[in-house]
Parts: C-alpha cells; sequence; structure tokens
C-alpha cells in the first residue's frame, strides 16, 4: 500500500521550513501531496496561485510530490487524495499545543489518519510566514528565507 502524506497549511508564503519538513518526509512517504488551504480565520497576503507555481517549481524534479489548493475541512481533503497521514512540522511548544487539538479532530472526521509530526531542523526554527509577510509588506528582500524568489512578486 502507498504511503500518502497530506501536508496542509495555508504557506503565506511557502518557506525554506517547510520545504525542509516535505524534503524529510519524502524519506519516511511513498508520495507528499502539499495542500494550500483556504483558512476562513486568515486573509491571505501572497494570491494562492502565484504560491502554487513558486511550490510546484520548488519541487519540479520531484515526481512524488503534487500541490493542490483546497477549500474545505483537512481530513476530508485527506481522505480524497488518498492520505492517510497527515504531515505537520513544528517549531516549538507553542506549535505543539496548537497542533495537537487539531490533529484530534482530524482523527474525529477521518478515523484513519494519523499526524506525523517533524520537529523543525534548528536552523530554521525562526523562521516564520508571518514574520516574512512583515518583512516583506515594509520592503524587506526575504529570499534567503524562501525556496524561491519573491522579489518581482508584487501584492
Amino acid at each position: 500500500m502507498k504511503r500518502i502524506a497530506l501536508f496542509p497549511g495555508s504557506f503565506d508564503p511557502f518557506t525554506k521550513g517547510h520545504q525542509d519538513i516535505v524534503q524529510r518526509g519524502l524519506k519516511l512517504f511513498d508520495e507528499i501531496v502539499i495542500g494550500i488551504g483556504n483558512n476562513a480565520n486568515k486573509k491571505r497576503y501572497f494570491p494562492i496561485e502565484v504560491i502554487k507555481a513558486h511550490i510546484q517549481s520548488s519541487f519540479s524534479p520531484e515526481d512524488n510530490v503534487k500541490v493542490i489548493t483546497y477549500d474545505d475541512l483537512t481530513a476530508r481533503i485527506a481522505r480524497e487524495v488518498g492520505a492517510t497521514f497527515l504531515l505537520r512540522g513544528l517549531r516549538n511548544t507553542t506549535d505543539f499545543e496548537y497542533e495537537n487539538g487539531i490533529s484530534q479532530v482530524n482523527r474525529f472526521v477521518y478515523e484513519e489518519i494519523e499526524t506525523v509530526f517533524l520537529i523543525t531542523s534548528p536552523h530554521l526554527a525562526p523562521i516564520s510566514s508571518s514574520i516574512i509577510r512583515d518583512l516583506h509588506r515594509y520592503g524587506q528582500n526575504v529570499d534567503e528565507f524562501l525556496p524561491y524568489s519573491l522579489s518581482n512578486s508584487v501584492v
């Protein structure tokens, strides 16, 4: 049986920390589906189509990484794409507290789903999408934190 993991998030933007989780996850799973979800509690800063294209180009040599967008419950999308695992990265204990609750709800919605947590590599732990958005918003080049260039991206 193929081990498929869904790596869900808003990825606004997708960082080198996210990329690291996917690359390390490929050692555990046969396929990873990166799911860019629409979070009703967040207003996107970068257009979802732009981020999707950047993520796809970052993994273009990998045929076992797919990128989708969705507007539904993560557990339902996992079932739809044939994933029995959710892949999540943890930078700190705050992330764990938040992700633990979500993983319990996902199991309620889709009993067969298992959440696998990978601890962020230490040199990438300080990177967060919200910090990158703030830096970018005020004109700071953020390309060193991303697996692609945003220098020409307009918001």
